[in-house]
């Protein structure tokens, strides 16, 4: 196909294209005038549309929410719905988190895989089949988001002010092809704080995560005692039988103890190390009261500690279509006379949120833990596999790849193929290949962006031809 032979020709302006849309920290923010997500995810935005423009493309920016660039004729759209905006760069990175640096054929940086590498493959791929004047009975819209990662605020505003594409696909998840998504939901788990420690350790403040869908690789503990070398002794000899990295220091009576982890996105716990769990399985070893943060504690650990599930919680559903449910501690703190910890649950397609939250509730009875909903459900998602839309991307995927043996799958993560109708999540990681989404080092490799570019071009033409 001609289209094809275009894509290889822009090679270096795929990957300049992506290394400046790296450089940009598109982490939300504080709301600016005509900037609702901040200064960052509006940069980010700007650069894609005025990209847009040069390739000629109509575009259009719905007051700094959201933009699309599109290009076509005919009474359908085909919609490709990528996001611009990133997590939190967090720790552990061997290259800058916002330099795009290239090392070993490799573009590093925050959002290089999670989304904006396969946001400027599927611009080059549109610009491809534009300039190659293939026939298509559709219009292609790429809506480009900027809220993804906390609450889909672009989403809600698109589909508020323009009209839903026919149907669409988000480069935004994994390969084949996506059919299926998990129920997400956020809360948190308060408890008020009203009496103080009866022994001698008082725990001032504890701070970890930043981010609810990521596994917290930093959390810490404040805590004043005149008994030090209890507190020195018990952090010997933990450290010596977790070998989990931590850290000490002393100023005086006052202890500051630091965990470090490892990230990992919020929809697979597992493959993470969750450093306020680390916090909070130290200070079990040293608390022995039964005031209200050390009631905290300990139902911390009997309850949710590596328990990726939640299966000491009350809610450790599973169904045959999805598998079990994923359970993420994302982000702790104490404010105004409480303790809040920060949950992301992803549950099984054929159960539902109030069963979560009424199966955590019994679980937490006379503990005086309230758990507080977040109103930004977002509904699984289920399409089955012998839908035209999965049935067309299997097809281009197995002639791309050659790979006749993988099925469509069902994932934990959700991604914007849940705003609309009739669309699935299609790539970009392959089976087998490393996911680095809201990892340290995540990077997309160039031969991968370009395999990308083509693999996009060829879906768009499928399914607007």
């Amino acid at each position: 196909m001609d289209f094809i032979k275009l894509i290889d020709s822009y090679k270096y302006d795929i990957i300049k294209s992506t290394q400046e849309i790296v450089t940009i920290k598109s982490v939300e923010d504080e709301p600016k005038e005509g900037m609702p997500f901040g200064e960052g995810p509006y940069k980010a935005l700007e650069y894609a549309l005025n990209l847009a423009k040069q390739m000629g493309f109509k575009t259009k920016n719905l007051d700094g929410y959201v933009g699309y660039a599109e290009f076509g004729e005919g009474e359908e759209t085909l919609g490709i719905l990528v996001h611009l905006d990133v997590v939190p760069e967090g720790d552990g990175w061997i290259y800058p988190p916002y330099g795009a640096e290239i090392h070993d054929g490799k573009i590093y940086g925050r959002g290089s895989i999670d989304d904006k590498g396969p946001a400027i493959a599927c611009m080059y791929a549109m610009k491809a089949l534009k300039e190659s004047k293939v026939p298509l009975s559709k219009k292609i819209r790429i809506i480009f988001g900027t809220n993804e990662e906390t609450d889909w605020g672009c989403m809600k505003y698109y589909f508020e002010h323009e009209k839903s594409p026919d149907i669409g696909f988000t480069p935004d998840a994994n390969f084949p092809v996506i059919h299926g998504e998990k129920g997400i939901i956020k809360f948190d788990l308060v408890k008020d704080i009203n009496t103080n420690c009866t022994n001698n350790i008082t725990i001032k403040n504890i701070k970890g995560g930043s981010a609810v869908n990521m596994v917290p690789d930093y959390c810490e503990v404040t805590l004043e005692t005149k008994d030090t070398k209890q507190v020195e002794d018990a952090f010997d000899k933990f450290v010596e039988n977790c070998q989990y990295q931590m850290t000490l220091e002393r100023k005086g009576f006052t202890f500051i103890i630091k965990a470090k982890g490892v990230s990992a996105h919020g929809s697979t716990p597992e493959k993470g190390k969750n450093a306020i769990t680390y916090i909070m399985q130290f200070l079990g070893t040293i608390i022995d009261c039964e005031c209200d943060i050390c009631k905290f504690i300990n139902m911390y650990n009997e309850k949710i500690a590596f328990k990726h599930h939640g299966e000491g919680i009350g809610c450790g559903f599973e169904d045959e279509v999805s598998g079990k449910l994923n359970f993420n501690p994302g982000v702790i703190r104490m404010e105004d006379d409480k303790i809040v910890l920060s949950i992301n649950v992803r549950y099984p397609i054929t159960f539902t949120a109030q069963q979560v939250y009424d199966g955590i509730r019994e679980n937490l009875k006379g503990t005086g833990i309230e758990l507080i909903e977040d109103d930004g459900e977002v509904k699984p998602l289920y399409i089955p596999k012998d839908h035209f839309l999965v049935q067309k991307l299997m097809k281009v995927y197995r002639e791309e790849t050659g790979d006749k043996e993988s099925e469509p799958l069902v994932i934990s993560c959700g991604t914007y193929a849940n705003a609309m109708e009739n669309a699935v999540a299609f790539g970009p990681v392959l089976p087998n290949q490393e996911e680095l989404f809201h990892q340290p080092n995540e990077f997309i490799s160039i031969k991968h962006l370009l395999f990308l570019t083509r693999i996009y071009g060829k879906a768009m033409y499928e399914l607007s031809k």
